[in-house]
């Protein structure tokens, strides 16, 4: 007769498990950001329809987006549209033609930095509207002055983050530089360059939003032409519907160009994780 031995550890039950709250599944944030947007309009179209807020002075969207209807017909959207871009893009082209050399020299330097660092620290920090009157007087209120605002506005976050790159290239990319006799010029251009491009590019997500804004505050105070000049001049028209129709156009602007920028910065630098 055979006895059967059973271990204990045949016989010890294995613990249940006890299931855990489901957590909810969210959707994903683009659907919660148009859900929230949908939610604000609708009760701003509410607050409108109800006569708690008075159109005149605050349009509705249901308005905003006839008046984008009726300026898109009328062709009186594009050259407004056209010239804020066209300031945005030559302001953004002589921000990088200048922020990034300058930016990888004072990086690079330690005498640079430290005569330079409080001076770009101090710009960086003062709004450059307080400077409005001082660049009217220089430049006049034309399109060179504007220009002027836009470069202002827009080179000093490229040039911090071109100058914190700069700082902080690998030191073994510079062993091998100086092992291969490599020349100052050289070092910057094929070392530091290529080892800085994600804070560039981090900085020029930064900077062209704030050229987006620069070009905005130019044309609402000194301009005749671009969407910020729309928006003053039918305000104060009190054509509210047209106004808040060209904020749109702004706000998509804005949109466009960051994550245009954004998904370049994701192509071209997405085996860096040090930005």
């Amino acid at each position: 007769m055979t006895t059967t031995h059973v271990s204990p550890a045949s016989t010890t039950a294995a613990p249940a498990t006890v299931p855990g709250p489901r957590r909810r599944r969210l959707p994903g944030t683009g659907v919660l950001g148009l859900i929230g947007l949908v939610v604000v309009l609708g009760a701003w179209q509410v607050s409108t329809w109800a006569g708690w807020v008075d159109p005149t002075f605050s349009s509705s969207p249901i308005g905003a987006i006839r008046a984008l209807g009726d300026l898109q017909r009328s062709g009186n959207l594009w050259p407004p549209l056209l010239s804020t871009l066209q300031s945005v893009f030559v302001g953004m082209l002589i921000s990088l033609a200048a922020g990034i050399p300058i930016g990888l020299l004072i990086g690079r330097s330690r005498l640079l930095y430290g005569l330079t660092e409080p001076i770009v620290s101090i710009m960086y920090s003062v709004p450059f509207v307080v400077f409005l009157p001082i660049i009217i007087f220089w430049f006049g209120i034309g399109g060179q002055a504007r220009i002027v605002i836009v470069v202002w506005s827009a080179i000093f976050p490229l040039l911090i983050n071109v100058v914190a790159g700069a700082r902080n290239v690998e030191q073994n990319y510079l062993q091998v530089a100086r092992v291969f006799c490599a020349s100052r010029g050289l070092t910057l251009r094929s070392v530091a360059f290529p080892a800085t491009l994600p804070y560039i590019l981090a900085g020029v997500r930064q900077a062209v939003g704030r050229a987006l804004v620069g070009a905005i505050v130019a044309e609402l105070f000194m301009g005749n032409e671009g969407l910020g000049y729309v928006v003053q001049k039918e305000t104060s028209d009190f054509q509210m519907d047209d106004a808040m129709a060209a904020i749109v156009v702004i706000a998509v602007l804005a949109v466009a160009l960051t994550r245009g920028v954004a998904w370049v910065e994701h192509r071209f630098t997405f085996w860096s994780s040090s930005v």
